[in-house]
């Protein structure tokens, strides 16, 4: 058996492994390269092998990270199944024809810009994938609840397991049987804080031969919650009350918006924020946050009682989602008083790179920042203390205040991927470290040798291939 790291290697988005053995021939995940100037050439050069060949396909969740290039896996010719969960295949049904249409989208933009910088020897770039493809690649998945078997091959077993991070998230348990031995994989997806307000923990695991585990944040601790939940309320406060601006947030549209939206009702309920308008300004967060209401028993209990009390609390504090191009335009008109809540995540895409425009220029307002941002991406820049950052060609300046918050990661820190590890009876033959910066990488890997002393923990880059 082999194991080939296709992305997330070194890095923390691209989420790509490829399991070969005598039997059978496998992807765990197929996701999109994500920040900085390389991601598009990442993303074309990606999948540098015969597709045809891979039996089927399993998927931790359904972050673009992790299934962004499924339908370019279509497109060039894969055929197979699919495996997931259901609430990960409802949010996918709202994610990748959303991502098709950014890629043509951005395609379009291109084509214009090198017509008018160029007009002799134009060379048009087709998009990644198109709206068809990834409506074609939706028909290829294969709902799987939680702890039960799947059987993709008459050689491979799989349960997928609560991973506590996204709605429909979870951690794979492979067994695949090879010249009469039975080998275990786990492959930890991106795996939950736990605590987290809408999400349940992480399921613990207590065996694997071979582990595949994040790192994302295993060089530092999150804050506590109630620290969290104080810097919230007090960066928005101090934004409505004394500066009289607007509070722009940066977040993926599905799960952190509805983490987001979540906290700032239980602020207020708690009349720890003044009166606000949240405006959550992403027809796939909406989307997704239909999808979740789908799946409450996925979800912590104390999620349907905050609908209820919202849906019975007379329209205070106003969440508005917004839909329509007009509309997310007059947002910019707002002055004062507003929430904004935008995808990406990453200020890499998407409706919040306008929000930003508008507002990074104004000293009353702030940029809240809720989650990982990966090196080369705007948010990165943002975090980082830039005082001017380019959008749409032009150079805007940084007024705005910005506040990093990290407790609000839905990613386990330090300490909850350790608590996670020390589930395992014994140590892995085998523990690979992925979806980490390489200096965290080597700061998780420290870790585990001084408070575990597991015996063999490999840091793979991009392209290399292990025996298992």
């Amino acid at each position: 058996m082999q194991i080939r790291f296709l992305g997330a290697a070194g890095e923390v988005t691209g989420s790509c492994f490829q399991v070969l053995t005598s039997n059978c021939n496998f992807l765990v995940d197929c996701g999109m390269f994500q920040g900085g100037r390389e991601a598009d050439r990442k993303n074309r050069e990606a999948l540098d092998f015969d597709v045809r060949d891979i039996d089927f396909v399993l998927l931790t969740h359904a972050h673009i990270d992790h299934s962004g290039l499924l339908p370019r896996l279509t497109m060039l010719g894969y055929h197979g199944p699919i495996y997931c969960t259901a609430p990960t295949a409802d949010l996918l049904g709202v994610m990748l024809p959303d991502s098709a249409h950014i890629q043509e989208k951005e395609s379009e933009w291109e084509t214009r810009h090198r017509r008018r910088e160029q007009r002799r020897g134009l060379v048009e770039e087709a998009p990644l994938y198109t709206v068809t493809q990834a409506l074609t690649t939706l028909k290829r998945l294969k709902r799987v609840a939680y702890d039960t078997d799947a059987n993709p091959h008459d050689k491979v077993r799989v349960q997928f397991r609560e991973a506590g991070h996204i709605l429909g998230s979870s951690f794979l348990e492979v067994w695949v049987e090879e010249s009469g031995k039975t080998t275990k994989l786990v492959f930890s997806g991106d795996l939950g804080q736990p605590g987290h307000p809408l999400m349940r923990d992480p399921t613990p695991v207590e065996e694997a031969d071979i582990l595949v585990m994040e790192s994302t944040y295993g060089n530092r601790l999150h804050r506590p919650m109630k620290e969290t939940l104080d810097e919230l309320a007090a960066a928005v406060t101090e934004t409505m009350s004394t500066q009289r601006g607007n509070v722009i947030i940066p977040a993926f549209a599905v799960g952190r918006s509805q983490d987001i939206v979540y906290l700032l009702l239980q602020l207020y309920r708690e009349k720890r924020i003044p009166e606000i308008d949240i405006y959550v300004d992403s027809p796939m967060a909406l989307a997704a946050t239909r999808v979740m209401l789908e799946h409450l028993g996925t979800l912590e209990p104390e999620a349907t009682e905050t609908i209820a009390w919202l849906r019975n609390g007379g329209g205070k504090p106003s969440v508005r989602f917004v839909q329509e191009v007009e509309d997310s335009i007059a947002l910019n008109s707002i002055r004062s008083g507003a929430v904004i809540i935008s995808a990406s995540g990453m200020c890499e895409a998407g409706r919040i790179k306008y929000h930003l425009r508008h507002n990074l220029p104004r000293a009353e307002c702030a940029v809240i920042i809720v989650g990982f941002q990966a090196g080369g991406t705007l948010g990165r820049r943002l975090v980082d203390g830039a005082r001017t950052v380019r959008l749409f060609g032009d150079e805007v300046a940084v007024r705005a205040r910005i506040h990093t918050i990290g407790g609000l990661s839905a990613h386990g820190d330090q300490a909850a991927l350790l608590a996670w590890l020390r589930g395992l009876k014994r140590p892995p033959k085998q523990t690979f470290l992925v979806h980490g910066e390489r200096s965290t990488r080597q700061v998780f890997a420290d870790v585990i040798a001084k408070e575990l002393a597991w015996p063999d923990v490999r840091l793979p880059e991009v392209g290399d291939t292990f025996d298992a």
